[in-house]
């Protein structure tokens, strides 16, 4: 069979993408960035203390936190600079104030006059990078830290994993910068076109391609443990289920099926896969244990049972099925058996996923179009937060605040003005934004981390 990358272009891979986490000297070191602590003049009060938020997200959304964003610096300093006040802005709930000042202590009473809520102080010199995070308002430090690196492809971690601590202290709630994501690429004509796997951070920056375009690649997932990638691929023009992983650059088939094995999900230990496998007409999940590769039904419904995706304690599992006539979505036990219908609005729903928050299930509705959607995992309160001509794979960010999700246009004659992006929304509806790519791209799947 052929292999999907050349060992070449996996050996490569193997050394852009192995995480490295350890911990020094009371120092973190993170993908090779080394965190340490910067001590404050200013005494913290209780409400400054670790994981405090200094203000709520319904008012932020309301009323974005100005914030003062400083000048780090040239060359590295300046990506720096940049990135943070892109992170920060993208989210729809800071306003960034740009400041040129270097002085360590903030002159408060100026940006307290301006309206400022917060101010960052800090500068970049080489590898070396330290902020600091004040409260306008009480002149308080609030965060402190030097974050030290050696590879140039660092410079944007930092600033992400800085915006991170900036957002968690501010609203407190973890940050999703420093996060990746999993996508198609597509490129030539719609027709025929080379889909490509690939992946990129939250943003669009640093992507890269992970498959050669050879075989068609579908339906990306990413592992909690953000080492692995689960995809379908036609190798071979058969339709299954590979495991990419991201440390050593290689494949495998998952669960070598007799019929066509797709739509994979991780669990939430990252130990097993639960998927499709076509079955006559029809379809029934299965469980993948990753180590000893066994493999158990889960489904037998003589339906099309579908993208299936544990809760976050992985204790249960949502999926979609024509069991009762149209595509719909049911709960059931991790273990199989039993399983309930929880959507009743009217059209089809399709790629259900549960927030991590574990209050809401993602889904998409087809009723004359598409619509993107939330509900309980009970089924109550449906809300659309998105329509669109194609509007499908929704992928939460990991503090479940953000879904990400494939939207596409209609195509005219000969497939001109056809396009297909990944953009996000917050899980209110608010903040509607594209990610720019170098392609046409489809399929997100968020990463847990960056590391």
């Amino acid at each position: 069979m052929r292999s999907i990358i050349s060992d070449q272009d996996a050996d490569i891979l193997r050394d852009a993408l192995m995480p490295r986490r350890t911990v020094l000297y009371g120092c973190a070191v993170v993908g090779g960035i080394m965190v340490t602590p910067l001590s404050s003049t200013f005494a913290q009060s209780a409400d400054n203390a670790p994981g405090a938020a200094e203000i709520t997200v319904d008012r932020a959304r309301n009323e974005p936190i100005p914030i003062v964003i400083p000048n780090f610096g040239s060359g590295n300093g300046a990506t720096i600079t940049q990135v943070i006040t892109d992170d920060l802005n993208n989210t729809g709930l800071f306003k960034v104030i740009s400041s040129t000042s270097s002085s360590a202590t903030p002159d408060f009473a100026s940006y307290k006059a301006m309206g400022a809520r917060a101010v960052v102080t800090g500068n970049a010199s080489g590898g070396r990078v330290e902020f600091r995070l004040w409260n306008t308002l009480t002149g308080q430090q609030i965060q402190g830290t030097a974050y030290s690196f050696s590879g140039s492809g660092d410079v944007r971690r930092v600033a992400h994993m800085i915006g991170d601590v900036i957002y968690e202290r501010m609203l407190g709630e973890k940050g999703y910068f420093n996060t990746r994501m999993a996508y198609v690429a597509q490129t030539g004509r719609r027709s025929n076109p080379t889909k490509r796997l690939a992946i990129m951070d939250y943003d669009g920056a640093n992507s890269r391609m992970l498959t050669n375009g050879k075989w068609l690649v579908l339906t990306p997932r990413f592992s909690p443990v953000s080492n692995q990638v689960a995809f379908m691929s036609y190798v071979n023009n058969r339709p299954r289920v590979y495991l990419f992983n991201l440390q050593t650059g290689q494949q495998r088939i998952l669960g070598d099926f007799s019929g066509i094995s797709f739509a994979p999900r991780f669990s939430p230990d990252g130990r097993s896969v639960v998927m499709s496998v076509t079955r006559g007409a029809g379809s029934d999940i299965y469980v993948v244990d990753l180590a000893s590769g066994s493999k158990r039904q889960l489904t037998s419904s003589g339906a099309i049972d579908t993208s299936p995706c544990y809760s976050p304690d992985g204790s249960q599992i949502v999926f979609s099925s024509d069991r009762g006539g149209k595509q719909q979505l049911y709960i059931m036990s991790a273990s199989g058996g039993g399983a309930h219908r929880i959507s009743y609005g009217s059209g089809s729903y399709a790629g259900p996923v549960w927030s991590p928050r574990k209050d809401v299930i993602a889904f998409v509705r087809i009723s004359g179009g598409f619509s993107l959607g939330v509900m309980a995992p009970d089924g109550s309160g449906e809300r659309i937060l998105t329509q669109g001509y194609t509007v499908e794979s929704p992928t939460f960010c990991p503090n479940g605040r953000v879904l990400a999700f494939c939207n596409q246009s209609a195509a005219g004659a000969g497939g001109a003005g056809f396009s297909s992006s990944i953009k996000t929304i917050d899980v209110t509806g608010f903040n509607e934004r594209s990610i720019r790519t170098s392609t046409m791209a489809s399929g997100p799947s968020w990463s847990s981390s960056n590391t």
